[in-house]
């Protein structure tokens, strides 16, 4: 990687400088555009004591959920339980901490951190478990709850194109949360289906700049689907 040119050709250049105790943003959305092969890195890498932000944790056996096999996660930040059973169980016996928090709020707490704003009121969770220790304020006659922005150590995003000075494009709902970790990580590494020369990309259609990124890879990817139905 030299200059503006932020391509990496390992994933263990793509995630070096990850240590223990570190804060992880990772974009997806059940399965849907996750960066499975960086996950597969921090895996390898074997680091502990993670805090993890995502929109849920993966499932048994692929996604952020290897993670917990191996007891890496110390904590999840997420909206929901989802399809893994192990997230479910060592949360209920007391082994992960988790912060389950709306999606919206989720989305705007990236949101802001990538923005530099520290904290924004809210309606989402007023009268409820969510707004339990928060600071409260009362607008134009309707309760609202502080809730602060979220940054990371790294961010891991998973994209379908970008050019070598790291300009990103997303496919469909793939997009999802994507584009927030991007833009909240110390450090952002984006892995990306196909890499194109500057210029090949309609400016119009970037979702992430390039200013945003720190290194990209080009990866192969399983795509595994959360669930499948047929119609017979």
């Amino acid at each position: 990687m030299a200059g503006l040119d932020k391509r990496v050709a390992t994933y263990e250049e793509a995630l070096a400088g990850l240590t223990d105790n570190m804060t992880i943003l990772s974009g997806g959305f059940g399965l849907c555009g996750i960066p499975e092969n960086l996950i597969a890195e921090i895996r390898r890498r074997g680091v502990t004591g993670l805090t993890v932000v995502s929109n849920n944790c993966g499932v048994d056996g692929f996604g952020l959920g290897v993670l917990l096999e191996d007891r890496q996660i110390r904590k999840m930040i997420a909206s929901y339980v989802g399809e893994n059973a192990l997230f479910e169980r060592q949360l209920l016996d007391g082994e992960l901490e988790v912060d389950l928090t709306p999606q919206g709020t989720l989305a705007e707490k990236l949101r802001a951190g990538g923005a530099g704003i520290p904290a924004f009121y809210t309606a989402t969770g007023v009268g409820t478990p969510v707004a339990e220790g928060k600071e409260e304020r009362e607008f134009n006659g309707r309760r609202y709850i502080l809730e602060e922005a979220i940054t990371g150590d790294f961010a891991i995003v998973k994209g379908w194109k970008a050019d070598h000075f790291g300009n990103v494009i997303y496919r469909h709902t793939a997009q999802n949360f994507n584009p927030l970790a991007a833009s909240a990580g110390r450090i952002t590494v984006v892995e990306v289906e196909e890499i194109v020369e500057p210029g090949e990309l309609e400016p119009s259609q970037i979702h992430t700049p390039g200013i945003f990124v720190d290194r990209l890879i080009l990866g192969t990817f399983e795509k595994r689907i959360e669930k499948r139905t047929l119609k017979g």
